[in-house]
């Protein structure tokens, strides 16, 4: 049994695809950033750097409850402990991880901080607005062509696919026309019309509020005084 610990997020997302995707028996448990929930002491010791997603493997090394944070470490742990979703000859697995890390490196934070300055910051700042709408601009263009004659990012369906897709396929959350990048745009369709990612996303599809928010821990997040969108 997998204890999922999530918001509603790209990153929680990725991680619910592996879920769906292996078959995998998992409970999942809703931190609510919005309240705080991610600093309590019982969240930190799962994840010390108070961010989600986590996992509680009950059945880890040793047969033993093992926590495991950072999206793209989750998906490799559980992509090694299944057997699936990453190759295992040296060439194939190194072809997967670069991509994840392109993901976890470059459109995870890029992304991020465009949806920051573009949806939820205190005022515009039409330099910071400009500089992350390019840098996605270009990580969509890096993207699309390696997806040029090739169904998914490397070789087969793998992690790298899954941790991608969730934060790609919101063109429109980045000021990106889907148009522009044939490659990208055919290949979110395709990931799209599996069954298990189908079920992750309906799982994780909205954000309801279970309490208050907490303005000033909002503050402290966003430089906004209340949560919201554009």
């Amino acid at each position: 049994m997998i204890d999922f610990y999530a918001w509603y997020t790209s990153n929680a997302r990725k991680v619910l695809i592996f879920l769906e995707e292996a078959g995998l028996a998992y409970t999942t448990h809703i931190v609510d950033i919005g309240r705080g929930d991610q600093f309590t002491p019982e969240f930190l010791a799962i994840s010390p750097n108070n961010k989600i997603p986590a996992i509680v493997d009950q059945d880890g090394p040793g047969r033993e409850p093992y926590p495991v944070f950072e999206s793209g470490a989750i998906l490799l742990y559980l992509a090694e402990k299944t057997g699936r979703f990453l190759p295992t000859d040296p060439r194939g697995r190194h072809d997967v991880v670069q991509w994840l890390m392109f993901q976890m490196g470059g459109v995870g934070p890029m992304f991020g901080q465009c949806n920051h300055f573009s949806r939820y910051a205190r005022e515009t700042i039409p330099y910071a607005v400009e500089r992350y709408t390019n840098e996605c601009r270009r990580l969509y263009a890096v993207l699309d062509k390696r997806l040029a004659g090739r169904d998914f990012v490397a070789g087969d369906y793998s992690i790298a696919d899954m941790a991608l897709f969730p934060w790609v396929r919101t063109f429109d959350w980045r000021g990106q026309d889907p148009d522009q990048v044939p490659n990208v745009k055919r290949w979110v369709e395709r990931i799209a019309a599996r069954p298990a990612v189908d079920r992750a996303l309906a799982a994780l599809a909205k954000s309801p509020r279970s309490g208050p928010i907490d303005e000033a821990h909002w503050e402290n997040m966003y430089g906004a005084t209340q949560y919201r969108r554009r």
